[in-house]
């Protein structure tokens, strides 16, 4: 079938004004977006910019916005988004964050937002002998945001960092804190709490829950941010 897409295209460094810009490809119902985004700048546009690394849903470079939610383009199909020859589909690139080009945004504030929370096992005592064990319990309570792939989704779908607070850590950030902070085997609470107890931090989330509609691990990132603000006002701080 016949399937048209509209592809938001930009390139500052040209001087020019972001537009949209229509592409009729062939495709099947259960044809990834992503295999339509390469046929095209295979066969009809080669300038067209966009990531895309594994194609398997793991790495999470190429997500984008398809129809005004944030999704992977390899995990979408064209059956799940299309609706009728004459409506075209729609691809934006990721907000809060500026457009490098086409669909590629600039990560970098992101992942300093990231670096801020110490993403990472803290663990002062000597390395044991074998890995440090944990209880089925204790790795349950970690095993939902360890899926996280950091594919800002949840980052460009927040409305707090879209409505008035871009310095918001956002939703990724509070995520990778609560996946350690929770963590049986890590010591790092101190280090990442700065950040995490800040206007800037948990409490700014207003619990719109778009992080954890539009995650697509499924991961219930909200819920971990409320446990993070309560753990935090029991040891006297956010609020």
């Amino acid at each position: 079938m016949n399937v048209v897409l509209e592809i938001a295209r930009f390139d500052p460094a040209s001087g020019g004004s972001p537009c949209f810009v229509r592409y009729a490809v062939e495709a099947e119902p259960t044809d990834r977006i992503l295999t339509l985004l390469l046929d095209i700048k295979a066969n009809h546009d080669p300038t067209l910019s966009f990531r895309k690394s594994c194609a398997h849903g793991v790495c999470g470079s190429d997500a984008v916005r398809i129809n005004g939610r944030e999704r992977l383009a390899c995990k979408t199909l064209v059956k799940d988004v299309w609706t009728d020859a004459e409506t075209p589909i729609r691809i934006e690139p990721l907000r809060n964050m500026p457009v490098q080009r086409d669909l590629m945004v600039d990560q970098q504030t992101f992942f300093d937002k990231l670096a801020s929370v110490h993403p990472y096992s803290v663990n002062a005592k000597p390395p044991t002998e074998k890995e440090r064990l944990q209880t089925p319990a204790e790795q349950n309570k970690i095993e939902d945001a360890t899926n996280c792939i950091l594919c800002e989704s949840c980052y460009s779908a927040c409305p707090v960092l879209g409505g008035g607070n871009p310095a918001f850590i956002g939703p990724a950030a509070c995520l990778q804190a609560a996946r350690f902070d929770e963590d049986s085997r890590d010591e790092g609470q101190v280090q990442r709490r700065p950040a995490l107890d800040a206007a800037t931090g948990v409490r700014a989330c207003d619990n719109h829950f778009e992080c954890t509609r539009v995650c697509p691990r499924g991961i219930k990132v909200t819920k971990h941010i409320n446990a993070t603000k309560r753990r935090l006002k029991s040891e006297g701080g956010a609020r």
